[in-house]
């Protein structure tokens, strides 16, 4: 897939603090790109020098084929959510929009159509008259996403969009991007902290005191950094005294014992060899908390 944004050696310090350390990679169009890290990790940083916020100590960065020096070239075509609401409390929910709209010179026509499409998505049509300041947490989110799209940008940049919000609403949110995903090509660029959102990605960063410490595909991550586990609830006695003789890693629980293996071919090799004395199991495939956890030595939020 085509590259539409590369990022080479980036660099941002605050003081003595190395908020950003030379990190480099690259995202493809229409992906799902996610950021994972812990808060302080250096994911906002990076993001608002993305967008021009903030500027960068050093490195390169190319953004739909402009550089940063061409920002008025790059923001048109980007939305961007960022984790605190930036809308104005005293307008309605229609005006916010509206100016919004205003500013990328779209006409009337195109914000109206625009709007029933996220209004509907989202399922907000009928706030559009009320006050900001009249929302609930979740309204406001919602209305957060609509500000990012209304434009139909090429990139959406979601900067920890879901924290804190219900569970119904959350699954508005993802299906809407999923869509633009799917129809427009959009490129999506997610900080997240929550591992259920990163595990959805096409590609995951994860960053940690400004360093990134890995990088791949969901599968890839899991295949390289996290471990396998064979669940056996019935078996022969027998199995034990394989599995000590063999010196390989178990625990036995309340009513299963639980085998850890590097990959799935040596979970399925293993049963194969001893299927004599197992009647009962599962394979329970590493998780995305575990690559984060051996990667890091930490552990994040669960949706």
């Amino acid at each position: 897939m085509e590259k539409i944004i590369q990022i080479q050696h980036l660099c941002k310090s605050f003081s003595n603090i190395k908020a950003v350390n030379d990190i480099s990679f690259e995202v493809r169009k229409g992906e799902l790109f996610a950021f994972l890290g812990v808060n302080g990790a250096g994911k906002s940083t990076t993001i608002n020098i993305l967008v021009g916020i903030l500027e960068k100590d050093s490195g390169e960065i190319e953004i739909d084929g402009y550089n940063l020096n061409q920002i008025d070239k790059i923001l048109p075509n980007i939305g961007i959510v960022f984790q605190s609401s930036i809308l104005d409390s005293k307008l309605t929910v229609y005006d916010n929009l509206k100016y919004r709209a205003l500013l990328y010179d779209l006409t009337k026509e195109e914000f109206e159509v625009n709007l029933k499409y996220l209004a509907d998505k989202l399922e907000f049509s009928n706030l559009l008259k009320r006050s900001i300041n009249q929302l609930s947490g979740g309204q406001k989110r919602k209305i957060d996403i609509a500000r990012g799209l209304i434009h139909s940008p090429k990139i959406l940049i979601l900067d920890e969009p879901t924290t804190g919000l219900d569970p119904q609403t959350r699954k508005l949110v993802w299906s809407l991007v999923e869509e633009k995903i799917q129809k427009e090509k959009l490129t999506v660029i997610l900080t997240t902290h929550y591992m259920e959102e990163a595990n959805i990605a096409n590609y995951v960063v994860i960053i940690d005191k400004g360093h990134i410490v890995a990088k791949g595909t969901p599968i890839e991550l899991k295949n390289h950094y996290a471990y396998d586990y064979l669940k056996i609830y019935d078996y022969k006695k027998e199995l034990i005294e394989i599995l000590n003789r063999e010196k390989m890693t178990y625990e036995i629980k309340s009513n299963y014992i639980e085998i850890r293996f590097k990959d799935t071919y040596l979970a399925k090799q293993f049963i194969v060899k001893n299927e004599r004395y197992i009647s009962d199991l599962e394979i329970i495939k590493g998780s995305m908390d575990d690559v984060f956890l051996n990667v890091t030595g930490k552990q994040l939020e669960k949706l």
